[in-house]
């Protein structure tokens, strides 16, 4: 694969698989803790919406996609803070609607013939310079608001309403947890696809959390894991000439089914 390293494209696929790991091992822990492993896989499929209308009035993919994220996680945020348990039932709701209104959109695109299969699936050799920027500058943003609030965003994670008796803003941080969600899975999106995105957000995690005594550093570890399960990913699609983003999954799945293999619990 190091000959391979030559061409621009393969570079950005690199550098993209990496900024998407560490975002996704560290976004991935938040959305386990907080038990929001569905949220991810509601807002992969309501940012379709976003892809349809960004293809309809001709605006980039990306910003079409994230603006509708983050819109589904603004509104799962005010349905669901005071009823978490009601959570399942509004992400249902929102998948359904969101995906319902990306595909009219597309539909109604004269001359336009979009290949569902690279947001299904991912295209990561398809990433360019614009793509990486945004990547880069979201692993920033998360990065500055775990430094700066960590231990706010630990309390809220694991106990919110003694979070709340400390004053913290439970209303805040459970919102921008939900927002940092959304871009990442738009994120992600661009490397796995919709369908798969679920799995690069918690197989990582998964081994990490039984590796880890802290939420910090099993928000690390989870993007490290994440980055290695990428890399033979990408190594093993370019070596049999298969789907990038299905390659990182059945890596990280079957690295998964070893670990439960071999680790035993304590």
């Amino acid at each position: 694969m190091i000959e391979a390293l030559q061409f621009e494209f393969m570079q950005h696929a690199l550098l993209a698989g990496l900024l998407v790991s560490f975002a996704a091992g560290i976004i991935g822990s938040l959305i386990v803790v907080n038990r929001m492993v569905f949220l991810a896989g509601g807002i992969a499929h309501t940012s379709y919406g976003g892809i349809g209308l960004a293809v309809y009035f001709g605006l980039p993919i990306f910003l079409g996609a994230s603006l509708f994220a983050v819109g589904a996680a603004l509104l799962i945020a005010g349905l669901t803070l005071k009823k978490r348990h009601r959570m399942d039932t509004f992400i249902g709701l929102i998948w359904a609607v969101g995906m319902a209104i990306g595909v009219i959109f597309v539909d109604l695109t004269p001359g336009y013939n979009v290949d569902l299969m690279s947001y299904l699936f991912g295209s990561i050799l398809a990433v360019s310079s614009e793509d990486l920027y945004f990547m880069s500058a979201l692993l920033v943003l998360i990065l500055m608001v775990i430094t700066f609030w960590y231990r706010d965003i630990l309390a809220v994670s694991y106990d919110s309403e003694y979070a709340g008796l400390r004053d913290v803003n439970v209303r805040f941080f459970y919102t921008l947890i939900l927002i940092l969600s959304a871009l990442t899975v738009v994120i992600a999106i661009k490397v796995v696809g919709l369908i798969l995105v679920i799995a690069m957000l918690t197989i990582p995690v998964y081994i990490a959390e039984k590796l880890s005594s802290s939420l910090f550093s099993m928000m690390f570890l989870s993007g490290a894991i994440a980055t290695l399960f990428t890399l033979v990913g990408l190594w093993f699609s370019y070596t049999y000439n298969l789907t990038s983003g299905a390659s990182i999954i059945i890596v990280s799945a079957v690295s998964l089914g070893t670990f439960l293999l071999f680790h035993k619990e304590k």
